[in-house]
């Protein structure tokens, strides 16, 4: 799967842009500023329905603007192509497949598989688990389509329980035998996923940071209980607190070195390829085992990278064999080899070179 061409309008500082995508190397060069960061988001939109740098699509609205448009059209692994149509304006955001309303976001993750490793991509470390939990889950969806349908089950049932934490005399003990058994099944998708990656993981954080980091999954509830004794032993501190602490919308991919948290013990840089080893380990185990080939966005990959550790990013990178769209402020970048397209950016301007 792979994207072949984009439009862009009113998104962030471009008005508006349109490029051919190359199935290998796509080069977008430009200084600080001018949008190729801006371009990358727009082709993960595609395929995810949000940017990877902010959570509210609103922002992205070019300034004076009241909606943004992203269409994009993609082949698939038969080289059946499909166009995607994303909008976002104050309203909302809608996604269209072929000219149908996507019946959710994670639709367009089916259509274009899509990952990013961005100077941010350390954050995947150091902040909290929702990232880490995105991060799994998108991998999960592939791997075993029919969880996303489980996951916004779940969702709907969380919502309603947590609803009836808010008005007393509610029956909330209602909706804990549907939340146990659908979050028992996610966290047991959850699980078997890591096993599988666990190889692809050891070799690839090896080879990038030469650590022995360590992921553990913690599932959001007591490993010495089910769910639905947990949910049944917190009641009283969520009808307390009017939302439910217990479940897999509470679960964390722990990353430890020597059984401390990384966040604690790794510099930036280091967390830097912590994350970046994340994301590649993950492409690789989706490779073999879907035969899907994620297209990578890589947002100015060399920075806060010294000459060494680059070298070690870049041959990981290659073992991928997906389409790249890489970003840089020289036009003579030669990271990834030799770009079959290159795009010049500049005050949101995109000219082919």
């Amino acid at each position: 799967m792979s994207l072949i061409e984009i439009t862009v309008a009113d998104l962030r500082c471009i008005e508006r842009a349109e490029l051919v995508v190359a199935p290998s190397l796509t080069l977008l060069w430009g200084d600080n500023g001018a949008g190729k960061t801006s371009l990358l988001e727009a082709m993960f939109m595609l395929g995810r329905g949000r940017s990877f740098r902010t959570r509210n699509n609103e922002r992205l609205i070019r300034y004076g603007q009241d909606r943004l448009r992203v269409i994009g059209r993609v082949t698939e692994l038969n080289q059946t192509e499909q166009v995607l149509g994303f909008e976002v304006s104050r309203e909302g955001t809608i996604a269209r497949i072929h000219g149908r309303p996507a019946e959710s976001l994670a639709e367009l993750s089916q259509v274009f598989p899509v990952q990013a490793i961005d100077p941010g991509v350390h954050r995947l470390v150091e902040e909290g688990g929702h990232r880490r939990r995105r991060w799994l889950d998108w991998a999960v969806f592939h791997v075993e389509p029919r969880f996303m349908e489980r996951w916004l089950r779940y969702t709907r049932a969380l919502k309603q329980r947590n609803a009836a934490l808010k008005h007393p005399g509610d029956d909330v003990g209602a909706w804990d035998p549907e939340l146990a058994r659908l979050g028992e099944s996610i966290a047991e998708s959850r699980r078997r996923l890591l096993e599988l990656l666990d190889p692809y993981w050891r070799e690839t954080v090896t080879a990038l940071s030469g650590l022995e980091v360590g992921l553990h999954y913690l599932r959001g509830w007591s490993q010495d209980q089910t769910l639905l004794e947990a949910l049944q032993g917190s009641r009283a501190r969520d009808e307390q607190r009017q939302v439910t602490h217990t479940g897999p919308h509470r679960a964390d991919v722990a990353v430890r070195l020597h059984g401390r948290p990384a966040r604690d013990v790794l510099s930036r840089g280091q967390q830097k390829l912590v994350a970046a080893a994340m994301t590649v380990a993950q492409l690789r185990l989706l490779q073999d085992a879907t035969k899907v080939a994620p297209t990578l966005l890589l947002d100015d990959p060399a920075a806060e990278l010294d000459a060494e550790r680059l070298e070690r990013f870049i041959a990981q990178v290659a073992q991928l064999r997906c389409q790249l769209v890489v970003t840089s402020l020289q036009s003579g970048s030669r990271l990834f080899g030799t770009p079959e397209r290159t795009f010049r950016v500049e005050h949101g301007r995109v000219e082919p070179v």
